[in-house]
């Protein structure tokens, strides 16, 4: 079912499945900033990424000498949320564990999307209460994925010297930086940027950015210690992830506890992010 929220200048559509981001609209322009998730091409728009981000090393981790089984971006994206309230310009949803959950992560979690519209932005905070009666190690980000056109460019608040991480054919993060940003502000988004999967950018700098082109957004990401920028080669949108987690190397390790960019919560704690997109043309 999908939820409707507004204000006096945007309308927002949001998915009980996945909680996920189904439309962002001016009603100055009629435009739509959201892509509009087409099987062919890539069905999702703004899944939430837990409890891990990206793939798992043989899709599986290690706990307290045990294996488990998760698959790409974790199971919130394919799970259908509680909505608590969508009235106005303000819907909440949740999802908590389940008996399923249990068996692939080994840990009780209320997971919480907040959305408001605040002028002529969009503000969505995700977070993540461990119910659990010991610590809890997780991952979260989000994935939203902007209408946007072959030679639109990214414009960074700053100039950055940013090398990018790259993911290979067997899905695994390469141990390796390649050329990205030096002391540039701008990536333009071109057919062949995209190849070799996502742009993966830590250490930036900047907290916000302009989608530049047709349509122009700005995009608060905060101070997210991972940046992901990805799209289908050559499609009408791009996908810009602030992750707080990162997808597995080729390197095993013995314990979640060990992945790199793991976030943990003792019993009762709280973690949560925000981003934020603003309408600028």
């Amino acid at each position: 079912m999908y939820r409707k929220i507004e204000n006096e200048y945007l309308t927002c559509e949001i998915n009980d499945f996945g909680a996920e981001l189904h439309s962002l609209k001016s009603k100055e322009n009629g435009k739509e900033y959201i892509w509009q998730g087409l099987p062919e091409i890539w069905y999702g728009q703004s899944p939430i990424l837990f409890p891990v981000i990206g793939q798992l090393n043989g899709d599986t981790y290690y706990y307290e000498g045990k294996a488990y089984n998760l698959p790409k971006h974790g199971f919130a994206r394919k799970m259908t949320f509680t909505c608590e309230s969508a009235e106005g310009a303000k819907a909440s949803f949740y999802l908590d564990d389940t008996p399923e959950t249990l068996e692939k992560y080994p840990f009780e979690f209320r997971l919480r999307a907040d959305f408001e519209l605040i002028g002529k932005s969009l503000v969505n905070t995700l977070s993540v209460e461990n119910r659990s009666g010991k610590k809890m190690f997780f991952s979260i980000g989000a994935h939203p994925g902007f209408c946007c056109k072959v030679g639109d460019i990214i414009e960074f608040e700053q100039a950055e010297t940013v090398p990018t991480e790259r993911i290979d054919s067997t899905n695994m993060l390469i141990d390796k930086k390649f050329p990205c940003l030096e002391n540039e502000k701008e990536i333009v988004i071109t057919k062949e940027i995209f190849e070799p999967d996502a742009l993966i950018l830590s250490g930036l700098k900047s907290q916000k950015l302009r989608l530049k082109g047709e349509n122009e957004v700005e995009f608060t990401f905060g101070n997210c210690p991972v940046l992901g920028i990805w799209a289908k080669p050559g499609a009408p949108y791009v996908c810009l992830e602030p992750w707080h987690g990162i997808n597995d190397s080729h390197e095993v390790k013995s314990d979640i506890s060990e992945k790199r960019e793991i976030r943990s919560l003792e019993k009762g704690e709280t973690f949560s992010f925000a981003w934020k997109a603003e309408i600028i043309k």
